[in-house]
């Protein structure tokens, strides 16, 4: 006997060969690992594209800022999991011998009224996404993806609800173009939610990290020839001439290791602030010798 497919289930199918591939995971990874990376090392008036991270330095860079999103994109699933089978089961609720008939009927009321007001919330929250990304009213650059997805979804959610509750089957093909749509617009407002609140985390660690530079370890350059190094807090020693053998004549101190790429090496000074440190790139070669340590 052929297997019987449900629209729940072709849905489901449909989204599971969407998310299977790896190459989307990855590229979905990148994406926010280099959000995070390029908010984070700007505060510090480097480029993304100068350090040259890998691309698996931008996948571990991204866990950090997939958090936060990842668990409220997982919640949110699991509670419209939840009221997609509740409202279906309320309509097919054999009725009890010791259960009032007007119980059941306020029962599947109470399930219609809230798909209608979740319907309306959405609506204004789509409205108020709209007018703030217009600036009509002051939203944050996160207010506005979150409003716009998060409206469209508790609509489109609030609509399902009320055609399951009533006992109907929802017509999915006669409004797939419509369901598409929608799922690709929330979608897009996911990705534009998460890349702003990738940011948001860049920019929150690199002010973080710029009054805790304590917290990168110490580095010692020494060099073949002086550097005019001017930013406050670094010290320049000349090393004394001890033969043909002495390569190297000055040495800096009072650096931290900000980052690393390959064989170059980002130094931010100890006393660094935006209005007057630098971040010397350094690059591992016979001229120039890097010594760490802790504290």
């Amino acid at each position: 006997m052929a297997e019987s497919t449900t629209p729940s289930t072709g849905w489901a199918s449909t989204l599971a060969s969407i998310l299977g591939p790896t190459t989307y995971i990855v590229a979905l990874l990148f994406f926010f690992g280099f959000s995070y990376t390029d908010a984070l090392y700007e505060h510090f008036g480097i480029d993304a594209a100068t350090l040259g991270f890998s691309t698996q330095d931008y996948l571990l860079r991204s866990a950090s800022a997939l958090f936060i999103p990842g668990f409220v994109a997982l919640a949110v699933g699991l509670l419209l999991v939840l009221g997609y089978y509740l409202s279906g089961s309320v309509a097919r609720r054999p009725p009890r011998a010791q259960q009032h008939p007007a119980d059941r009927g306020a029962l599947r009321a109470a399930v219609r009224y809230g798909s209608f007001a979740l319907i309306a919330v959405g609506a204004v929250l789509f409205v108020l996404g709209v007018l703030g990304g217009f600036q009509v009213w002051p939203a944050s650059e996160l207010a506005t993806p979150m409003l716009l997805g998060g409206g469209l979804l508790a609509a489109g959610c609030g609509r399902v609800f009320a055609v399951r509750g009533s006992g109907r089957v929802y017509p999915f093909r006669q409004e797939l173009v419509a369901l598409v749509l929608v799922g690709a617009l929330v979608l897009l407002a996911s990705f534009w939610a998460s890349h702003v609140d990738a940011k948001v985390h860049g920019r929150s660690d690199a002010a973080y990290l710029a009054h805790h530079l304590w917290l990168r370890p110490a580095a010692r350059v020494d060099t073949t020839e002086r550097l005019y190094f001017d930013s406050p807090g670094v010290r320049e020693t000349v090393l004394p001439a001890n033969g043909s053998a002495q390569r190297f004549r000055y040495r800096y101190e009072g650096l931290r290791l900000l980052a690393q790429s390959g064989n170059r090496m980002f130094l931010i000074p100890d006393q660094w602030t935006p209005a007057s440190g630098y971040v010397l790139l350094a690059t591992a070669d016979p001229n120039i010798r890097v010594s760490f340590h802790p504290g």
